[in-house]
């Protein structure tokens, strides 16, 4: 099958499924990579964890292995593997994969700054990560990918060493010794702020808090404009408005609703959006 997103998008609207597993499909279509080494992925493959995908599809793991069953067994002749180990997530391509027995990359020379490369404003991990390489980020290739990446994640004001030491943690957990440079990519999208503290003995649950109306100011204007897409959002802006308007109105949301610049970044697209500036 020809690897493009036109391509695979007419065989799937044009293959015989269940609904459920159109959309399934389409969700795997939407995180292909597209360039060798997005995300620490060959062109034309997705990676998700089982969970994940029963979650965004909202069905039962059961339910989800009849319908990757279904995929497979159709016209799309989806497949997955999984190479690299008990816990990393599966691997997923349509119309066959030609090297799924092919042996895996080597790891990285702690030395080799080769690692990723830029596209169109896109910072591209390429290569694998040796939990063990060290400690310090900073003697490290990662460092400068690090502070690159995370201008535009929850992460954004989180010192490139603690990020870099939670994730050796966390795959140190997992037994994991080498894992795709696209993992931390992905591990700093998904970061979340470590509790200060941990209760220990009985649990008391306060009731939730209801949101002020700032707060649910804030959550409109975000809805507003799909965060998937905040970098289209953002580009359409600046070429709208200049760099230097956009990041006062930053700043002034910011400043106006106290909260991170990430989700500022966002309302800002979202008002943009319900002022007709920009397409949603």
């Amino acid at each position: 099958m020809e690897l493009t997103t036109g391509a695979i998008l007419r065989r799937i609207t044009e293959t015989p499924l269940s609904t459920a597993a159109h959309k399934l499909a389409t969700i795997i279509l939407d995180g292909i990579a597209w360039k060798d080494g997005y995300n620490g992925l060959e062109r034309g493959t997705a990676a998700f964890t089982l969970a994940h995908l029963a979650e965004k599809m909202g069905v039962s793991r059961q339910h989800l292995t009849a319908l990757l069953v279904e995929l497979a067994a159709s016209g799309l002749a989806l497949v997955r593997w999984k190479p690299n180990g008990k816990f990393a997530p599966w691997l997923f391509r349509f119309g066959g994969h030609e090297a799924a027995d092919a042996p895996p990359d080597v790891v990285s020379a702690s030395g080799d700054t080769s690692l990723s490369r830029d596209s169109k404003n896109k910072t591209i991990f390429a290569g694998r990560i040796d939990i063990d390489a060290g400690s310090n980020v900073y003697r490290t290739p990662w460092a400068d990918l690090i502070k690159a990446a995370k201008a535009s994640l929850a992460c954004w004001n989180v010192d490139a060493q603690v990020i870099w030491e939670r994730f050796l943690a966390f795959n140190r957990a997992r037994g994991n010794a080498a894992v795709p440079a696209g993992f931390l990519l992905g591990f700093m999208r998904r970061w979340r702020a470590l509790p200060e503290t941990k209760v220990k003995g009985a649990v008391h649950v306060e009731p939730k808090r209801a949101a002020t109306l700032k707060e649910q100011e804030l959550q409109r204007l975000i809805s507003a404009a799909p965060s998937k897409n905040w970098q289209f959002h953002a580009s359409d802006l600046c070429r709208l408005i200049g760099k230097a308007a956009y990041d006062a109105r930053v700043i002034r949301v910011a400043e106006q609703f106290g909260c991170a610049r990430f989700a500022a970044i966002l309302a800002v697209h979202g008002y943009a959006v319900i002022a007709s500036e920009i397409s949603r």
